[in-house]
């Protein structure tokens, strides 16, 4: 049945390999970062089989399910708790990121009351502008309240994000920063931090120049390892020669014909509210696959398997295409592959429309 998501577990399984290997001969660990496929429990499994040092996820319903399942491995809970979250956190989660006091103090209370410790790291923002304390000295403070008043609370260490938000590149001048704090915590509650995070998957191309700051010990990784797509795309780096094509979308074909490329009629707003912008190309050839943006949200990040494929736009259950330099004479009922980028990915294994099929080879 289709549309069809197959799902490359060996090559999954042989990139956390690598990447876990690379990274730890640098003295790196791998929180493998399960959220971006929904933590399907086949992948999962890669990801433990593979050593990750942390399983890691946004969504703590994910790592409930992982501890359900009876996996002996250490969950990080990697978005900010929220205080309705909390119970469920203290009984299923090793470590979450947090940068609000109020919320320690919770925890803490929570542990206390059922006899359980709970990992902490203290973010700190180095300009991303998402979560963590952005006063330098108001997080190192925070570090030395939890240390001695929080006495159901494990100071962990230390991390930051870059990239996902404000789209701040992560460069050994604000890494460098992180450590400094890093250090002068440890300073001050004498002992060293087991964990200093520097971010997920755009911090890779710092490590592999050799320039990663000395002191970051972990990285928080997903679509790095899924799909290595952003950073030989996007970044212009090579990673250890990872797989790509570990996410393919087969979609049907069902309705093949020769259309004027620009609407005709006064134009006003698609079903999303937006006004896409129109080329007038004169009439050529286009297809239309049954898979849309319901499934997959952003077609401009899918990529064609074939070659003289145009992605033109979608709608909700529509995937429409310029066939008219295809390399090969195609028919309705053909099955298409795209690879993806990271946001088609999150999507499309959560779309219970989409069958998800496992192949090891």
């Amino acid at each position: 049945m289709y549309p069809q998501l197959q799902i490359n577990t060996r090559k999954i399984y042989e990139n956390t390999r690598d990447l876990v290997k690379y990274c730890h001969e640098n003295g790196v660990s791998i929180s493998g970062v399960i959220k971006g496929f929904n933590a399907l429990p086949v992948v999962v499994n890669e990801f433990i089989r593979a050593d990750c040092a942390h399983i890691a996820s946004s969504r703590i319903e994910q790592l409930i399910e992982v501890k359900k399942q009876g996996l002996d491995v250490c969950c990080m809970l990697i978005r900010l708790p929220m205080y309705c979250e909390l119970e469920n956190l203290v009984k299923y989660v090793d470590i979450s990121l947090n940068s609000e006091l109020s919320t320690l103090e919770l925890i803490n209370d929570l542990c206390k009351k059922n006899n359980k410790s709970h990992g902490v790291i203290l973010m700190l923002d180095l300009g991303d502008l998402r979560e963590g304390f952005i006063d330098e000295s108001e997080i190192i403070n925070a570090a030395i309240y939890v240390e001695k008043n929080l006495e159901h609370i494990e100071l962990k260490g230390i991390g930051t994000n870059l990239g996902c938000y404000g789209s701040v590149r992560p460069t050994i001048e604000n890494l460098s920063k992180l450590v400094a704090v890093a250090n002068e915590i440890e300073k001050r509650i004498g002992r060293k931090l087991e964990i200093i995070s520097g971010g997920s998957t755009s911090s890779i191309p710092l490590l592999l120049d050799g320039k990663l700051p000395k002191g970051i010990n972990n990285l928080r990784i997903g679509e790095g390892i899924l799909l290595n797509r952003d950073l030989p795309d996007l970044w212009k780096v090579s990673v250890l020669k990872l797989h790509q094509q570990t996410f393919i979308l087969k979609a049907q074909i069902v309705e093949i014909k020769d259309k004027p490329t620009y609407p005709i009629g006064e134009l006003f707003i698609d079903a999303f509210g937006n006004l896409p912008v129109y080329t007038d190309r004169g009439i050529r050839k286009r297809a239309i696959l049954a898979v849309g943006k319901q499934d997959f949200a952003m077609h401009e990040k899918l990529i064609p398997l074939l070659d003289g494929i145009e992605v033109i736009g979608s709608s909700s259950d529509h995937l429409i295409i310029d066939i008219e330099n295809c390399s090969e004479k195609l028919n309705v009922g053909d099955i298409l592959e795209f690879d993806m980028y990271y946001a088609p990915m999150l999507y499309l294994t959560a779309s219970n429309n989409v069958k998800k099929v496992y192949v090891d080879e």
